[in-house]
């Protein structure tokens, strides 16, 4: 398994660092994950292939995490794309990017489907060949949900916990049952623990915070990000979660991750 960080700053685009974006890299498959501004670019600078992504994941409609994704649709069409695209995400989504579809008379020459979310608790909106993809319900200000990778190999009849993606989040109790003995967490941690004040408020996670979760979930490691750019030095996030979970690792832009 292997992740491609494409963006992992909260709020608004910096010079150098990108809003939210991810591709997970499975054997024969490639996700994207949120789609913040600057996405096409970074996926050009690690040299992915647009055309190997069939589904894109949103975790909720909040800027950050999908203002990337109406720029990469229209790109689709340009390359000369054929085959489906099928974009999981919060309802409203299927509006918000046929509008500007609409508006720009750039429909799409390739099949688009959309597979809108609106359930409150974990269900599973795709099975492949020895593939899953189940939501994750996240406590956030707007509905927001993070996805769960499983996959099962030909001589196994279990399904195992690759990779769960916990977008923007307040720290929650109800996550880590969803993910018992996942190979690898990604929590959101825009604060460290002396801003966790302001955690209750914004619906966001500390560091420590997210370290409590990958150790009630047994996870092996715990990928952060999703910081503010308040802070100047990251490494204070990855020391602060390791008092609490040993196998930290920090997303950085352009970094890309083995487990």
């Amino acid at each position: 398994m292997r992740v491609h960080v494409l963006g992992c700053y909260a709020a608004t685009p910096r010079s150098y660092n990108n809003p939210t974006a991810q591709v997970l890299e499975l054997p024969k498959n490639l996700f994207l994950i949120d789609c913040g501004e600057g996405t096409q670019v970074a996926f050009r600078r690690k040299k992915l292939k647009f055309s190997r992504i069939e589904h894109i994941f949103i975790s909720h409609l909040h800027g950050d995490h999908f203002f990337g994704l109406p720029g990469l649709v229209s790109t689709l069409r340009l390359l000369g794309r054929d085959k489906p695209l099928t974009i999981h995400g919060p309802k409203g989504i299927k509006e918000a990017i046929t509008l500007l579809l609409k508006l720009g008379d750039s429909w799409t020459d390739y099949p688009l489907h959309f597979n809108e979310l609106e359930s409150k608790s974990s269900e599973v909106i795709l099975e492949l060949e020895r593939l899953r993809v189940s939501t994750i319900p996240l406590e956030h200000r707007i509905y927001t949900n993070g996805f769960l990778f499983e996959t099962k190999l030909k001589s196994e009849d279990s399904w195992q916990k690759q990779y769960a993606y916990c977008s923007d989040t307040k720290y929650s109790e109800h996550i880590a049952p969803l993910i018992q003995e996942v190979k690898c967490l990604y929590h959101e941690s825009t604060f460290l623990k002396e801003d966790e004040r302001l955690c209750e408020y914004t619906k966001h996670s500390s560091a420590s915070q997210a370290a409590m979760v990958a150790a009630q979930a047994n996870a092996e490691n715990l990928l952060l990000g999703h910081y503010s750019t308040r802070y100047k030095d990251l490494t204070l996030f990855k020391l602060e979660a390791e008092k609490i979970f040993k196998n930290v690792f920090l997303a950085e832009d352009g970094a890309t991750f083995d487990f």
